[in-house]
């Protein structure tokens, strides 16, 4: 009988706590009423979000988070999801149920989430239905510091300074709900958006591709080959 020996001082290597990482959609309940009520809710709540949900994701550690999908950010514009709420676009959520969304949770709601949990955002870019100025112009406002129109837009909303960003996906299943696309287009389209992800200074964006649907190995070895 084979015997095997587990030697736990032993220690070869470190598990990256991204790994660990975690999601948030729009999608039923997860961000308006999960973790968003806004600042006028009887529920107890720090700049709208729950204090119930934020102490128990603090509670597991949460390393990273990504927003805002899943199927919901190739059709997400973020210019809808800042300045003053009331003044924010209503789109109908057409991949969940077709529930009317307000857009009070935007930019600067999911970065103060992240600031709540003391964990790194990762936000998902709109290349499905949205286009390489789009992406380009939410990546400057985002982390750029200098004198720029996006720049001055993020101060006229509130945020003087640039946000920290590591995690930037292009896509979001983009063989399927995400443009149904090919991986041969996908990768191209990948090659000509993120070009356009600068890295601005103080900041460097690991610009994250979109995977396969679980084993299409077809899908990752066409994107990879462009």
């Amino acid at each position: 009988m084979a015997k095997y020996t587990i030697n736990i001082e032993k220690k070869l290597s470190k598990i990256s706590k991204e790994i660990y990482g975690h999601f948030s959609e729009h999608l039923g309940r997860c961000i308006y009423e999960g973790i968003y009520v806004g600042e006028n809710s009887d529920i107890p709540n720090v700049n709208g979000m729950r204090k119930d949900v934020v102490q128990a994701l603090k509670e597991i550690k949460i390393p990273v988070i990504r927003w805002p999908g899943g199927c919901f950010a190739d059709e997400y514009h973020w210019k809808d999801g800042i300045g003053p709420k009331e003044n924010r676009k209503k789109i109908i959520n057409t991949h969940w149920g077709g529930a009317v969304e307000d857009n009070s949770f935007g930019t600067h709601e999911f970065m103060e989430l992240c600031r709540q949990l003391e964990c790194e955002p990762y936000i998902n870019g709109n290349l499905g239905s949205g286009t390489v100025q789009e992406m380009s112009e939410w990546v400057e406002y985002l982390t750029f510091n200098g004198i720029s129109p996006m720049a001055e837009l993020r101060k006229q909303n509130g945020s003087e300074d640039a946000w920290q960003v590591k995690y930037f996906g292009v896509g979001n299943e983009n063989w399927g709900c995400g443009g149904n696309m090919t991986p041969e287009f996908y990768g191209n389209m990948y090659r000509r958006y993120q070009t356009y992800c600068r890295n601005y200074p103080g900041n460097k964006l690991y610009k994250i591709a979109c995977g396969p649907n679980v084993d299409d190995y077809n899908w990752t070895e066409g994107v990879m080959k462009v």
